[in-house]
């Protein structure tokens, strides 16, 4: 995408006028902007549940072999210090450039969180529940399901909150690999001197992470009825 070449009747993103906010520009580029805005949503979605996916199996094993929980927050800890300028290079040999490079690459940044979160709510459980759900004949895994995991939803969510409001911002990255949302138009707002497409795919970008944490915050009311009562 590039700038309108000037004219005397230039539009509001030609190089002539160039300005930040261009009604003009998010009607000539509608498609591309949606597309881009897609393209985000689905990478950040893609790259949470599979920080979940991975993020749940290790956690719960950290948190009965008590061992192994200081070397896995502190492996997860350091994943979250390489680069992605790094990491995502690292990635294409084994992925291509595709999405999925993108993907596996912000999920490895959101188990930072994701892994504290869930070990952090499974520990908010009080004792005496546990002893309690004991007592009526839970098993491990029966109370897991249906007393630790519920009590434990609230710190959860608001881990998979940061790890979603952060991973909005990381995905913008990937347009390394040509995959970057709102990322693409960002760079190619930068490179061409763009304006009113670095501008729109800032503010998309703002809105779309408050879009989806109001989202998991009313996923967190439905989920917890209890709470509001």
């Amino acid at each position: 995408m590039t700038i309108l070449a000037s004219t005397s009747g230039a539009s509001c993103y030609s190089r002539l006028v160039n300005h930040w906010v261009c009604p003009a520009y998010w009607r000539d580029y509608g498609p591309e902007i949606r597309s881009a805005v897609l393209q985000h949503l689905e990478i950040t979605l893609l790259a949470v549940l599979l920080g979940l996916a991975v993020a749940a199996p290790v956690s719960l094993l950290a948190r009965r072999i008590r061992q192994v929980r200081t070397p896995v927050l502190g492996l997860t800890t350091a994943l979250y210090t390489i680069p992605s300028l790094a990491l995502f290079p690292l990635l294409v040999p084994f992925t291509g450039l595709t999405m999925s490079t993108v993907v596996i690459g912000l999920a490895i940044y959101a188990l930072t969180i994701l892994v504290r979160a869930i070990l952090e709510g499974l520990d908010s459980v009080p004792p005496e529940v546990r002893d309690a759900a004991t007592g009526l004949g839970y098993g491990a895994g029966r109370r897991l399901l249906r007393v630790e995991l519920p009590l434990a939803v609230p710190v959860i969510l608001a881990g998979v909150r940061v790890a979603t409001v952060s991973t909005v911002a990381l995905t913008t990255v990937g347009t390394l690999v040509a995959y970057g949302g709102l990322g693409n138009l960002i760079s190619d707002g930068v490179t061409n001197n763009f304006r009113a497409e670095l501008f729109t795919a800032a503010v998309l970008c703002v809105v779309l992470a408050v879009a989806l944490d109001a989202v998991l915050v009313l996923a967190g009311r439905l989920l917890t009825p209890w709470r509001r009562a």
